[in-house]
């Protein structure tokens, strides 16, 4: 492994779900939800910790234990707002799990990695952990109801999709609407500010978008996670290209993750 200011890494690499189902429903490549189910199918895992849906209450998460494949697929996609998706692996101890893949941003890798350290017993069935990279998240009220629907006025029941590539982009029923990111930053969580780890540096893999349609940007650290992603490219699950066809995107996780440290997102 060699020291990088995104943290330490086997391998760095840009994938892509090869199933189109999974290409369809997920953020950008597809590649957490693919690896999850490779997991899952493969019996590498028992259980995934992940974020779903709130009935009810559209894009809002909930954390969650994924225990099928139409479970795995249902939670695709990103909210981007908290979900303390710790809380699920209360339900993994109740149902007696034994090996878990649990999906998170870095400040839930870091929360279950000292569990770890601290030999606590609830996070002992964690066998994978899977980071997301994070610059920050928003809250419900001010995001999804206060700007999206009071001030644009949009359904909130029509939204399909939010992604974050320059601006925020909502897909709903109606089409694109492209909204800058000047104008929903006061959302912001203010714990936030006080998260210096873009790239969930202590994660077996990270996954990020990285300005990137349709692929992934993943940092491979451990040999936990050298075992999980080579294992899926290797049967076809996921597939991959070469780090020079996405040059802005290794700048990107570069820059982002130095403006994470020094505090200055925003």
């Amino acid at each position: 492994m060699s020291p990088e200011e995104f943290g330490v890494c086997r391998r760095l690499a840009i994938a892509q779900a090869t199933d189109s189902r999974i290409l369809d429903l997920s953020q950008d490549g597809g590649v957490v939800t693919a690896l999850l189910l490779y997991a899952l199918e493969t019996k590498l895992v028992d259980g995934v910790v992940v974020s779903g849906v709130k009935e009810g209450k559209p894009c809002f998460p909930c954390p969650m234990l994924a225990t099928t494949a139409r479970e795995i697929m249902n939670c695709a996609g990103t909210r981007y707002f908290y979900s303390p998706n710790i809380l699920a692996l209360k339900e993994a101890v109740r149902q007696e799990k034994t090996r878990l893949a649990f999906v998170g941003t870095p400040c839930q890798i870091q929360a279950v990695r000292k569990a770890q350290k601290a030999g606590l017993e609830f996070v002992s069935p964690v066998k994978y952990l899977i980071g997301l990279m994070c610059s920050e998240c928003f809250t419900y009220e001010g995001l999804m109801e206060k700007h999206l629907h009071r001030v644009l006025g949009l359904n909130l029941n029509s939204i399909r999709k939010m992604n974050i590539k320059g601006k925020m982009l909502i897909t709903t029923d109606s089409g694109l609407h492209a909204i800058p990111l000047a104008d929903i930053t006061q959302y912001a969580r203010e714990s936030c500010r006080r998260c210096s780890d873009f790239s969930s540096e202590l994660a077996d893999v990270s996954a990020g978008g990285l300005g990137m349609h349709r692929w992934t940007f993943m940092v491979i650290r451990t040999e936990k996670g050298a075992e999980l992603f080579d294992g899926a490219e290797r049967v076809g699950v996921i597939k991959t290209r070469d780090l020079k066809e996405a040059p802005n995107a290794m700048n990107l996780l570069r820059s982002l993750s130095r403006k994470k440290k020094k505090g200055l997102m925003r």
